[in-house]
């Protein structure tokens, strides 16, 4: 008579070996330090959600986290008072340029110093990783005045072609770009493709893992983008989320509890991505290995 073992999960650990007592206590000391790394993450969304429907005197006077009652007028009085819908196309139109941007320059330029290959190409790939060395801040200057020097001042052109300039997000694609086999890279060559042919159809297509990476680290850094923006687009009608928020935040009548509300709106649209993409991104990473070899 032959013994039938239970046929293993998806999971690391199969069913058979979860009956025994030393892996119910390995799982359960994952679940727990899994499940309060979540809440220590989660509290501080909503502790500013439940400030958000207290009043001034109720936040200044209560400890307790939950409001006395849950009025959502006072989130429809502070939403009508930013009068912030223009700010969210604003910077969703920042977000959009941002990351076609990085996705096509940063893309090709990873695939040229990866794939292509070409004579000099090590020098420009010595000065990528040179330029991560250089803080953000010391850039900032002279790349503000570039752009006043040719006039690139009062639209989002600037912040589209900074994202397609990202020497981190170079680093991502080449490192994803040389884990691609060349096999296939060559057949589209011999069908008669051209180089951008090439990145196009072939490279990008088969490089989706690391474009919904590079897409999050792009959406996140523009959405939350506050210096350049209120640099370069100033205090007009083309004002971010960032610089309409900061500018709400100096005004002498503010009240807290509005700006906490404020605060809310602005960490809406990460959220919504994170739920988005969180699925997608893991499903990617797992069939990634498909393609290599």
């Amino acid at each position: 008579m032959k013994l039938k073992l239970a046929p293993p999960r998806t999971g690391i650990i199969r069913d058979f070996d979860a009956k025994s007592p030393s892996a119910k206590v390995i799982l359960f000391l994952a679940y727990t330090i899994c499940i309060i790394i979540v809440i220590i993450s989660l509290f501080p969304i909503f502790w500013v959600s439940m400030a958000g429907f207290k009043d001034l005197r109720e936040y200044m006077s209560s400890t307790s986290i939950l409001p006395e009652f849950f009025d959502f007028s006072r989130y429809s009085r502070t939403w009508t008072q930013l009068s912030i819908i223009n700010n969210y196309l604003n910077s969703f139109y920042v977000i959009t340029g941002s990351i076609i941007c990085s996705l096509i320059f940063n893309g090709l330029l990873a695939y040229g110093i990866s794939i292509l290959k070409p004579k000099g190409y090590q020098l420009i790939e010595k000065l990528v990783f040179f330029s991560l060395l250089i803080p953000a801040t010391i850039s900032l200057v002279p790349l503000y005045m570039n752009i006043m020097n040719l006039n690139l001042g009062g639209f989002f052109t600037p912040l589209w072609l900074a994202a397609g300039a990202n020497a981190f997000n170079v680093i991502l694609f080449r490192q994803f770009f040389m884990s691609l086999p060349s096999s296939i890279i060559e057949a589209g060559r011999i069908d008669g493709c051209s180089q951008l042919q090439t990145f196009f159809r072939i490279v990008l297509p088969l490089s989706k893992p690391i474009c919904i990476v590079v897409t999050i680290f792009t959406f996140n850094g523009a959405w939350s983008d506050f210096l350049l923006p209120y640099l370069v687009l100033g205090q007009g009608r083309w004002q971010t989320v960032m610089v309409r928020l900061f500018i709400f935040s100096t005004q002498q009548t503010i009240n807290y509890d509005d700006l906490m509300r404020a605060v809310v709106f602005s960490i809406i649209p990460p959220i919504i991505l994170f739920f988005i993409f969180q699925k997608k991104l893991t499903e990617n990473i797992v069939t990634a290995g498909g393609i290599k070899g």
